[in-house]
């Protein structure tokens, strides 16, 4: 497999334009960064929404804007591919969004991928005027409507939720028809569904997921809609320290990349850690 890295870039941590320079230099394949916009701190919904799980992390209310980070990181290296881990497509404007994306993989000479999610904190939804049951529904149209900005000159775009007029916007993404996108979380029937419908792979966490029953109901829900299983990819997302074994399972599965986990925090913590994780590039 290829080997990338994620971590929360935040004001106290290692700046991302060091740790760019720095992960591209080992010859690593990708960089990925995470984002929340804020956390409310009345702290209603449990980390990940799982009821009795620790406490949420201060580092997801300090992270950087997911995008600016990445276009710094964009301008100092050349190779690495540069990945969204995840974006909170439901609770974003997807007319910005599409520029954002468009811009960025411009900006990198084609070497950015869109990692998508749905999102778990109801309260962060709220504050965005988002109805935690209509995220779903949202994010499939969001990206429906931003596959439209991407490929056409004159892009709309008509759904429950949202109604778009025949509109320009450019730039359009170096990739074509656009970045890859793909889906994190874990995989029930309807993220199966949109996986098979609108994405190009699957980014689950290794560990916190049942891999191998989420790649089955993906390549399922794919012979449905009569796609190739074949076209979509799979990537594991370490949040947290991985055996040997199950890397080797998840690669004998099927998985093309794995990505590991840095702290955040500076880079006497971050540089050596990095260098064990390079040993494993082949």
């Amino acid at each position: 497999m290829d080997i990338g890295v994620m971590i929360f870039p935040t004001d106290t941590s290692i700046q991302p334009v060091e740790l760019a320079k720095e992960v591209e230099a080992r010859g690593f394949e990708s960089l990925w960064f995470p984002e929340h916009s804020h956390i409310p701190v009345s702290r209603e919904t449990p980390w990940g929404g799982r009821e009795g799980a620790p406490p949420l992390p201060e580092m997801y209310w300090r992270a950087h804007d997911q995008f600016v980070a990445l276009g710094a990181c964009a301008a100092v290296t050349e190779k690495i591919r540069l990945g969204t881990g995840i974006t909170l497509v439901a609770q974003r404007d997807a007319i910005w969004l599409a520029k954002e994306v468009a811009s960025l993989d411009m900006i990198s000479n084609g070497r950015f991928e869109l990692g998508v999610g749905y999102g778990w904190c109801k309260e962060e939804m709220r504050n965005h005027g988002l109805a935690f049951k209509d995220r779903r529904a949202l994010l499939r149209e969001k990206i429906l409507l931003m596959k439209e900005l991407w490929a056409q000159d004159e892009a709309s775009y008509s759904g429950e939720h949202i109604q778009f007029e025949k509109s320009w916007a450019w730039p359009k993404p170096t990739q074509k028809p656009h970045p890859p996108i793909v889906m994190g979380g874990a995989i029930g029937p309807q993220t199966a569904a949109h996986v098979a419908e609108f994405c190009d792979g699957w980014l689950p966490l290794g560990g916190a997921h049942d891999v191998a029953a989420g790649w089955r109901r993906i390549r399922e829900a794919c012979e449905k809609v009569g796609r190739d299983p074949a076209s979509l990819s799979l990537s594991m997302f370490y949040a947290r320290a991985v055996k040997p074994d199950a890397m080797k399972a998840h690669a004998d599965m099927g998985a093309r990349r794995a990505i590991m986990p840095l702290p955040s925090k500076w880079a006497d913590a971050v540089l050596p850690l990095l260098d064990q994780y390079a040993a494993l590039i082949g």
